[in-house]
């Protein structure tokens, strides 16, 4: 394979990404690791962006937005909601059928993700013989929210892994929950990727202990609230400390605030904020904490490392697959007591080591990385393929 990539170094290809998810006026940061990807790959080659998404504000029947973003073409097809399933996806298809039709030439299609968009890669490759890869994230494929998949979607997605050049999960924790779910394909694991240059270990010192933590704010998969409870206990054990809770407010979390009573500790909620002023709390903290009951290959991990800060994360999904044992702990799921333990040792230890996890992350999560990685794929798949 690397003999075929050197060859094709200078070959630009025009891929079309096909997005389930994908930032738009309705959910602005959906999907926005998906946008990297395309970022990441548009270092390279020419990137078109197919994406469909449900307005519920949508006055018309159906609209197109196109904008060239980043250096990607991108198109996003605005549908009016609709309860009616079948309706829905009569609505998508016509919509799909306007969208491709003002895009040509593509040599290779990245489907994100797998079900449904990747309906219309095999539609694609069917009728235009066009090779499709799959990028995947969705931690719906992992026991037990892998009960919820119905039948008839197990079915085309066998289908549509079946006929993928290739399957490039993000970790080989979800690869093999695929497979387990009779997912049958070539897999290739591929990271997320961090913006290395924005993302950067910075000199200065918080003279205050400081923890973050930044996600949805879902406790059943964040477990927000297991976090605050720890929180407690370490004013009560340490006093003073700032820990910042970064995507969303406090107002499901106001009674149980109200009721542990912080006095010394300073728990703050930060609302959505851009990858521009969250590179900042990121440089300021201590540590960062990721206590979730569930996950694939969350980027925040990825970006507190190029951070050069540690991170003390439960050990779910593929998180230890890229977690090298000096760039902080692992602990188990829900285990209050132990992150409490850790996090007490993390007030007197010092930092040495920021360059070193800052490269690491240059070199397996950087967009130079991981669009080298996408290359080697696109340039396999049309070989195959002819």
């Amino acid at each position: 394979m690397y003999e075929l990539y050197t060859i094709f170094l200078n070959k630009q290809l025009h891929i079309l990404f096909l997005c389930g998810w994908y930032p738009s006026r309705v959910l602005p940061t959906n999907g926005d690791f998906i946008q990297r990807h395309a970022e990441a790959v548009a270092l390279k080659h020419k990137v078109t962006v197919l994406h469909i998404i449900t307005d519920e504000n949508l006055a018309i029947k159906k609209q197109v937005e196109f904008a060239k973003i980043n250096n990607i073409e991108t198109y996003i097809g605005y549908v009016k909601k609709t309860k009616n399933p079948f309706l829905k996806w009569k609505r998508f298809i016509s919509m799909f059928s306007e969208l491709s039709s003002k895009i040509s030439d593509f040599n290779v299609i990245h489907v994100n993700t797998l079900f449904p968009f990747g309906l219309f890669a095999l539609y694609l490759k069917l009728t235009k013989n066009s090779p499709y890869i799959i990028s995947e994230h969705w931690t719906g494929y992992h026991f037990p929210q892998s009960k919820n998949i119905g039948i008839m979607q197990k079915m085309l997605s066998k289908m549509i892994v079946k006929n993928a050049s290739f399957v490039c999960p993000v970790s080989d924790n979800l690869a093999d929950s695929m497979q387990q779910l009779g997912f049958k394909g070539n897999y290739v694991k591929v990271p997320n990727v961090v913006d290395t240059e924005l993302f950067v270990p910075s000199k200065k010192s918080n003279s205050i202990f400081t923890i973050i933590h930044i996600s949805s704010l879902i406790d059943a998969h964040k477990n927000i609230s297991g976090m605050l409870e720890v929180a407690k206990k370490l004013e009560e054990k340490i006093g003073d400390f700032n820990w910042k809770f970064i995507g969303g407010t406090e107002d499901q979390y106001k009674n149980q605030l109200k009721k542990l009573d912080f006095r010394k500790a300073k728990i703050e909620f930060i609302n959505h904020i851009p990858q521009q002023e969250m590179v900042n709390h990121l440089q300021s903290a201590s540590v960062f904490v990721l206590f979730s009951n569930y996950e694939n290959l969350p980027c925040v991990v990825l970006e507190a490392f190029s951070c050069g800060i540690p991170v003390i994360s439960t050990h779910v999904g593929g998180i230890s697959e890229y977690f090298p044992d000096d760039f902080g702990t692992l602990i188990e799921p829900k285990n209050e007591h132990e992150l409490l333990e850790k996090l007490i040792n993390y007030t007197t230890k010092t930092i040495d080591n920021k360059d070193k996890m800052h490269t690491y992350a240059i070199q397996n999560f950087s967009k130079k990385a991981i669009g080298n990685a996408f290359s080697e794929l696109y340039y396999t798949s049309l070989k195959n393929n002819s």
